[in-house]
């Protein structure tokens, strides 16, 4: 069974797409904020993605923003799903929705990549670097981006976004978060570079085909602006210096022995694809991108003590918090912050 008003989704994609016959629709199982469903005819198979019923905030879970960006990518041959409709109405089925294609292959979700060889292990993170290369060279004006994202310091405005976010969920005072509040502004590196930026690119938000290391579409786009690469190349990287938990997380692993290069090796490979020098110091980045993290983590610690969040899950994930505010500022220190 399935949320989705069968009917006039059907009716909806007869009349907008051609599509013939009765059709089949099944929820894909996950925490996709917006839900996403997966409807089969007898001849095509289609991913339909919607905002979620009922009222969210203006700029909350933009899947007019998410289509706009996957039909401009599409036709540059950039892995992603063919897009094939945008329903603006909200009263078709409830809520603004989206249809494309369904990408058949493989998901990734221990990038640690058990029962991989070594030389399969170093393919698929080639693949994957690649890929990022590619859309950090896509020409976003000639696409028809150029309005895509806010001009300026894209980490200024990251960090500014994210020190509201915290101070609106705050609960405690945790010294190393009070510390980076204070540092990170002040040492937001110079952006010399302004690229389509997916927001959270990792191993599984694509899918791979199903016999060799090709990514054939990139997935979730929904936190996709105009920005620094760096904030995704090295959101990426955040891999390599997360724990081996069956998630993305590769610390420790990387090196001959498993195939999985090293962060040198991925650093090297993506200046060469995108025309660098070379990266700047890692740390600051790391340093960023973990209090982002418990940006959002104090977020569901907010929900959760007022009851907004489920507990089993909720407190599990609150429970990393200050670990987390101790590693990012372990990166900040690393980077020059005393």
């Amino acid at each position: 069974m399935s949320d989705l008003p069968e009917d006039r989704a059907q009716a909806w994609l007869a009349a907008e797409l051609g599509v013939v016959g009765p059709i089949r629709v099944e929820k894909f199982a996950g925490g996709q904020s917006n839900p996403t469903y997966r409807i089969d005819t007898d001849e095509k198979f289609y991913v339909l993605r919607r905002k979620p019923f009922g009222p969210i905030l203006p700029s909350a879970h933009a899947v007019e923003r998410e289509y706009r960006l996957i039909a401009a990518l599409h036709p540059t041959g950039f892995p992603v799903a063919r897009p094939y409709g945008l329903c603006e109405d909200p009263e078709v089925i409830g809520a603004p929705f989206y249809v494309m294609e369904l990408v058949e292959g493989r998901t990734l979700w221990d990038g640690s990549l058990p029962g991989m060889t070594p030389a399969e292990r170093t393919a698929h993170y080639h693949a994957i670097v690649d890929t990022l290369a590619a859309l950090h060279s896509v020409d976003y004006e000639a696409v028809g981006l150029g309005d895509y994202g806010k001009p300026g310091n894209y980490f200024e405005r990251q960090v500014a976004r994210w020190t509201k976010q915290y101070r609106a969920s705050q609960t405690d005072d945790v010294p190393e978060v009070e510390k980076l509040i204070e540092w990170l502004p002040r040492t937001v590196p110079p952006q010399t570079r302004t690229a389509i930026v997916h927001g959270d690119y990792r191993i599984d938000n694509m899918i791979f085909a199903a016999e060799d290391p090709r990514v054939l579409a990139v997935l979730d786009w929904e936190l996709s602006t105009l920005g620094d690469p760096l904030a995704d190349f090295s959101y990426f990287l955040m891999s390599w210096v997360t724990e081996p938990e069956g998630r993305s997380g590769v610390k420790g692993l990387a090196g001959p022995e498993t195939g999985i290069p090293t962060i040198a090796q991925m650093a090297e490979r993506y200046c060469v694809a995108t025309g660098r020098d070379g990266v700047p110091d890692l740390n600051w980045y790391f340093a960023y991108n973990l209090f982002r993290l418990t940006g959002i983590v104090q977020g569901i610690k907010k929900r959760m003590l007022d009851g907004n969040a489920s507990s089993a899950q909720a407190a599990a994930t609150v429970e990393k918090l200050p670990g987390l505010a101790t590693a990012a500022w372990g990166f900040a220190q690393a980077a020059g912050a005393s």
